[in-house]
């Protein structure tokens, strides 16, 4: 299926490129959205160029929660027809034992930043009655492990989350995928994962 127009957010992560380069080759125009506003812009005009699709470029910070009802309108103003949303951003946060406020910015980054614009997203798309909300969880989530388990029950509450959205939104015709990768090869895992072990994907393989 070709969608008309989908918004990205954290539109600059490696995973997040792949899967905007895929569907504007694929016809698909997008909104793609995060806080480096002048890389969104120059990824923007490079689809554009590339696959003659329209891309445009919005400010986004998933924790500026008081934001997120005008940046989600501001998606769905104009001529163009918002399809739905994929979420890419993420942060796996200092490691355990770093204390209480670095845990909270770890599931303010995953998890209630991500609840927050979804919410208004599926609101928006629930009463146009079609869409998409595509989200990239994690395989961290599945069980506390020692080293990641901040993140890990992040993304465990983020995808337990999209079953629920999945469940309301049903009715309505609006579709949510809820998307585990496993390991892969990206700037916020280097370091910690070979990226030429077949266990370990590219990005390019999970955005198509």
């Amino acid at each position: 299926m070709t969608w008309r127009n989908l918004v990205v957010l954290g539109a600059t992560s490696d995973i997040a490129r792949a899967i905007s380069s895929e569907l504007a080759l694929r016809g698909t125009g997008l909104v793609l959205a995060g806080r480096n506003v002048e890389e969104l812009r120059r990824l923007a005009a490079d689809l554009g160029v590339r696959h003659g699709v329209h891309a445009a470029a919005e400010p986004f910070d998933a924790l500026a929660f008081e934001d997120h009802p005008a940046f989600v309108r501001r998606c769905f103003e104009g001529p163009r027809e918002v399809d739905g949303v994929v979420l890419c951003f993420g942060s796996l946060g200092p490691p355990p034992g770093a204390g209480g406020e670095a845990a909270r910015r770890v599931l303010d980054a995953n998890l209630v930043g991500a609840v927050s614009v979804l919410e208004e997203f599926a609101g928006e798309l629930e009463r146009r009655g079609r869409g998409v909300v595509v989200v990239l969880s994690s395989v961290a989530g599945d069980r506390g492990r020692q080293s990641n388990y901040l993140y890990g029950a992040a993304k465990g509450g983020l995808s337990v989350y999209c079953q629920g959205l999945r469940n309301r939104l049903f009715r309505s015709g609006v579709h949510v995928l809820t998307v585990k990768p496993g390991f892969v090869a990206t700037a916020m895992t280097r370091g910690l994962l070979d990226p030429d072990s077949p266990l370990v994907a590219s990005p390019g393989r999970v955005a198509r």
